[in-house]
């Protein structure tokens, strides 16, 4: 699907074992126009690039207030976001042990200059778009200059 009223992203976040390899895919499309991204790292874990895949994403924006809707397969990002897991986990400082801090936190800062709905997809599934984002992060996975995931090195 595209949004007609702006920005559309399909993400999708691959890891080679988990933790092992890993890497990023996401695809901005914006008018008529697309834009690929990708990234692998050496030790992260599949939820943590799921994650980064909307980060990079968002990051990469040149400009503040969009109406942005995000398609992702991870019901880990979908669900923290959309049922408001993220807010709690923010009130508590992450209690309890909550996992990728460094990268919800990164997400939450950006989040505040849009308007963002997500929405799931099934993986794997007839959805060209997430089946290329699924390339572009397995690509990345398998490539040989991976990054460093300090965020993920740091907490173990």
């Amino acid at each position: 699907m595209i949004n007609a009223d702006g920005l559309t992203i399909y993400t999708d976040g691959a890891a080679r074992g988990n933790p092992g390899r890993g890497g990023f895919g996401c695809i901005l499309m914006w008018k008529g126009q697309a834009k690929e991204l990708s990234q692998g790292f050496k030790l992260t874990t599949n939820n943590r690039m799921e994650l980064l895949s909307v980060i990079a994403a968002l990051e990469s924006l040149n400009r503040k207030g969009l109406n942005i809707e995000i398609y992702s397969d991870s019901k880990y990002v979908v669900q923290a976001v959309m049922e408001k897991w993220l807010d709690k986990w923010i009130a508590t400082d992450f209690k309890g042990g909550k996992k990728n801090k460094d990268l919800w936190l990164r997400y939450h800062a950006l989040a505040q200059h849009h308007s963002i709905k997500f929405i799931w997809v099934k993986g794997h599934s007839s959805n060209p778009y997430n089946q290329r984002c699924d390339e572009l992060a397995t690509s990345a996975a398998d490539a040989q200059h991976l990054l460093e995931d300090k965020g993920y090195v740091n907490s173990i």
